[in-house]
């Protein structure tokens, strides 16, 4: 939906003269707007041990996270660079979670290196696991309210997590082992608005927990109810409340653990920044092919989600007030037809030179980027608390694009005739 109306008072009379000084396209994220909505999520949780660690896939980018830990934040990692990128920022013990899944041997060393809170994926890879983690913890494969989530996938082939019905052995084997401290990892939605089905589904998690605890005779020290909370892209949606989800789910896990008390954690990404970004972009051509096209000089690889999921993102032209409204397609350069912003959208008649922007694009927006065709990733720009803006990425030039090219070949090995020919005399 559009940017919040205190995203779009500190940004608009500051957009003529940055597009007009920086050029376009890049993305720009609002500090404030991102602090707010991670303070808010703690407040909702005042009182009770809650720890919320950002998805890191989200906006991977040193700056961001460095704002959110310096509000408390942990860091949820699933790959070594996020592991590195966290490492970077100082992180200490538990203030990382690595939810990984096809876990190399290499990468859960480096998450024991870092002191991360460990989600095993699959039994197997507990044989692999020596030492174990301080605290073992299994992610348990999408099940209940969780296994009918669209953007989840089929529940019944799902390569993410633990089968309900192994959890408890899967728990009894590392205790067999001697690990003494546990948690649980739920994957309970995606980008999900209801906040009545967000909360069923972190309710099953809980409930779970509470049941595999009680079989394997284990203590849980803490429920990850994951992320999946949803933000309202489209003008008509409403956000999720989610002091309700928080006052359900601490409701939840008085009722389920009536003799402890497990933390609660979850990992939420695009709920904390994805409201508070847009990619600025300039209308660069207009044309008419049996539809009426907006070129504009961003292309798919710095948004992908349109093109690849059909998700929508909000268009708006901020200066085009009052012009006559019809129908476009927005589009980018790239040599692909779903390099489209939007299609069929109502828009007051764009121009060339316009300023437009793509709403709703702080989470999986330049982390999801990609360089295919040639066509490069932009910067990505701050606003800061103070108003300041400032870059926190700079956009990839041609140098960027060949910098891992070998300037001649390198030999790898060489082919079967070539290894043991005889020296000529």
């Amino acid at each position: 939906m559009p940017i919040s109306e205190g995203f779009s008072r500190r940004l608009t009379p500051l957009l003529t003269e940055l597009v007009a000084a920086y050029g376009t396209p890049f993305h720009l994220y609002d500090a404030r707007g991102i602090v707010d909505t991670y303070r808010a999520m703690t407040d909702a949780f005042a009182g009770e041990p809650y720890r919320q660690y950002f998805a890191v896939k989200a906006l991977p980018n040193p700056h961001v996270l460095a704002l959110l830990r310096e509000q408390g934040s942990g860091l949820d990692c699933a790959s070594p660079v996020e592991l590195e990128l966290a490492r970077g920022l100082g992180v200490g013990p538990g203030d990382t979670v690595f939810t990984s899944n096809n876990t190399a041997v290499s990468e859960y060393r480096l998450a024991l290196a870092t002191g991360s809170l460990v989600t095993f994926d699959d039994r197997s890879f507990l044989d692999k696991a020596d030492p174990l983690p301080p605290t073992v913890a299994f992610r348990v494969s999408p099940h209940g309210l969780s296994a009918g989530s669209r953007l989840m996938g089929d529940a019944r082939a799902t390569k993410f997590g633990v089968p309900v019905s192994e959890l408890v052995d899967a728990y009894r084997e590392a205790k067999a082992r001697g690990a003494t401290s546990f948690g649980i990892h739920g994957m309970i939605c995606a980008n999900e608005l209801d906040v009545d089905r967000a909360v069923r589904a972190a309710v099953d998690v809980i409930e779970l927990g509470a049941h595999v605890a009680d079989r394997a005779g284990i203590e849980l020290d803490y429920v990850n109810v994951g992320g999946g909370l949803g933000i309202p892209y489209r003008p008509e949606d409403r956000p999720l409340d989610f002091q309700v989800y928080a006052d359900a789910i601490v409701a939840a896990r008085r009722r389920f653990f009536p003799r402890s008390t497990p933390r609660i954690l979850t990992e939420c990404g695009r709920y904390v920044t994805g409201p508070h970004g847009v990619l600025v972009t300039s209308v660069i051509n207009r044309c008419s092919k049996g539809r009426e096209i907006v070129g504009v000089d961003a292309s798919m690889s710095a948004l992908m989600r349109p093109g690849f999921y059909g998700a929508y993102h909000h268009v708006s032209l901020p200066f085009a007030e009052g012009r006559p409204e019809s129908a476009y397609d927005v589009v980018g350069a790239l040599c692909e037809n779903m390099d489209k912003f939007a299609v069929d959208r109502p828009l007051p008649e764009p121009r060339e030179g316009d300023i437009a922007l793509v709403h709703d694009t702080g989470a999986h927006g330049h982390a999801m980027g990609f360089t295919y065709n040639g066509r490069l990733r932009p910067a990505e720009l701050l606003l800061t608390e103070d108003g300041d803006v400032v870059e926190i990425r700079r956009a990839e030039t041609f140098a960027d694009y060949v910098a891992t090219t070998a300037p001649q070949p390198v030999p790898v090995l060489a082919a079967p005739a070539h290894r043991h020919a005889a020296p000529i005399a």
